[in-house]
């Protein structure tokens, strides 16, 4: 009873009533909107490299697994490193920016490795079918394998862009707020998402934020089932 349209298009309030999750949906939708593209475009264009021209060298297996490694990385490292090279170095401020750079750190050796195990699947035999038709390398990686190795490719971007709309602790580190009263403006603004109001309506005592804190799940699982289910789509 307390998922509404007010709910959805109100600010966050300390009276549970008022209460809404218009600024995280927004702030969710600026950080994916840059996570998503940076990250599948980094990652595919590492694994094509990685399969298809890096040499079997020693230098080429140290960052085949580093890559590997990085994915059991816990997530508050990555914080600590957005916080260190974005906020700090680059400063970036506690914006989106950082922190959609800060998810994309986070997701791409899940997508490097997914979009690796892909392209390794396609049997050698089609890439010398489009090699005997007379097509160059890259004209058999863009019309042979990728093609092929795309469902692969978006499954585990899919589990990617999942964990990274879910994710909290590194945009705390970064310096997401709970309380934002209006809409971000550009990349460099202040920000919160859904996770993050969430947590912070059900820490709270009083017993009608926990209802508010259900309301906003159920928007955050049906904005991650829309998601995939596009991404299925794709498929």
């Amino acid at each position: 009873g307390w998922l509404d349209w007010d709910f959805l298009t109100s600010f966050a309030s300390r009276r549970p009533e008022e209460a809404g999750i218009k600024a995280a949906i927004a702030g969710t939708f600026w950080m994916m909107s840059i996570t998503a593209p940076l990250a599948f475009i980094i990652g595919v264009a590492t694994a094509i490299y990685l399969e298809e021209y890096a040499r079997d060298t020693r230098l080429s297996r140290l960052i085949q697994t580093n890559i590997s490694n990085l994915a059991g990385v816990p997530s508050i490292v990555y914080g600590l490193l957005g916080l260190t090279i974005f906020v700090r170095v680059f400063a970036f401020g506690a914006s989106i920016l950082s922190g959609a750079l800060t998810m994309t750190l986070l997701i791409l050796p899940i997508i490097i490795v997914s979009a690796q195990e892909a392209i390794r699947a396609i049997p050698v035999s089609q890439r010398h079918a489009s090699f005997a038709l007379g097509a160059n390398r890259w004209q058999t990686i863009v019309r042979v394998v990728l093609p092929s190795a795309f469902p692969g490719i978006l499954t585990g971007s899919i589990l990617a862009f999942s964990r990274a709309i879910g994710e909290t602790a590194p945009l705390i580190v970064v310096g997401a707020v709970a309380y934002i009263a209006r809409m971000p403006e550009s990349v460099f603004s202040q920000f919160t998402v859904m996770p993050i109001q969430i947590f912070t309506w059900a820490s709270l005592p009083q017993e009608e934020f926990q209802h508010v804190s259900s309301a906003g799940i159920i928007v955050l699982l049906f904005m991650l089932l829309t998601m995939n289910a596009l991404a299925i789509f794709l498929r």
